[in-house]
This record gives C-alpha cells, sequence and structure tokens, in this order.
C-alpha cells in the first residue's frame, strides 16, 4: 500500500501482540494504544498515577519516533479502568495537553487484568522542508 509505513524501533516497549506502535500516513500517524509496560512489554502495576505517567511517556517516546510529539497531537482515546480515577486523569492530562486541547474520548470501566490506564493517538507529524 503506497504512502503507509509502519514504525517500530527497538528503543519502544515491546509487545507480542499482533500490531505496530505506530502507523503513518501521509502527515498523520496513527498510535497504538500505550499502557504502563517497560522495554520489554512487561506490564509495570503501579498507583493510577504512575500508570498514566508511564503510558504517557510511552506514547511520547512512540510519537518522537516518527518525529511528532504529544504537542502535535490531534486526537487521545483514553482508557480509564475505574471511575473513580476520573479526576486525577483530568488533572493529569493537562500536565501533558495544553489548551486547545486534542479531540478526546474517554472510557471507564473497560480494562482488565491489571492495567489502570491505556492511551492511543492520532497525531500529526510536522512538515519540517
Amino acid at each position: 500500500m503506497t504512502g503507509i509505513s509502519y514504525h517500530n524501533s527497538p528503543n519502544l516497549p515491546h509487545s507480542h501482540l499482533p500490531f505496530s506502535p505506530a502507523v503513518r500516513f501521509g502527515n498523520l500517524v496513527f498510535v497504538s494504544g500505550q499502557a504502563s509496560v517497560d522495554r520489554t512489554g512487561k506490564i509495570v502495576d503501579d498507583s493510577f498515577e504512575g500508570e498514566m505517567r508511564r503510558s504517557i511517556e510511552n506514547l511520547r517516546a512512540v510519537l518522537e519516533g516518527v518525529g511528532s510529539g504529544l504537542e502535535h497531537v490531534v486526537q487521545t482515546r483514553n482508557y480509564v479502568r475505574y471511575a473513580e480515577d476520573l479526576s486525577a486523569y483530568n488533572a493529569l492530562y493537562t500536565e501533558y495537553f495544553q489548551a486547545p486541547f486534542p479531540a478526546r474520548t474517554t472510557i471507564t470501566n473497560c480494562l482488565s487484568g491489571t492495567l489502570k490506564y491505556e492511551i492511543e493517538c492520532i497525531a500529526a507529524v510536522p512538515d519540517v522542508s
């Protein structure tokens, strides 16, 4: 398929699941869900805040690997395991994303296992020419 590129790097968290961390089409990059995992793909169980921060730092690493960054995110989808974490989620979110905020969807009571938070996004890759 022309114009589509798939991005992976040894510096990104590894997954044994069948997906690409990022797919670029033109100046848009579509980033798969990023969770609280280490570089080997092992889940790092932590407080909600710890998991959210680790997930967004993993997202940042994927974006930077394709020439983008958090400041170029146009849409996020967020998965929050427990609705009671929404207040913390909204406060932390504004540390990473500033107004005007990306378009956003938030789904609660949805993650299984030990994960408390996951994020995926669509971002622009700025033209550097």
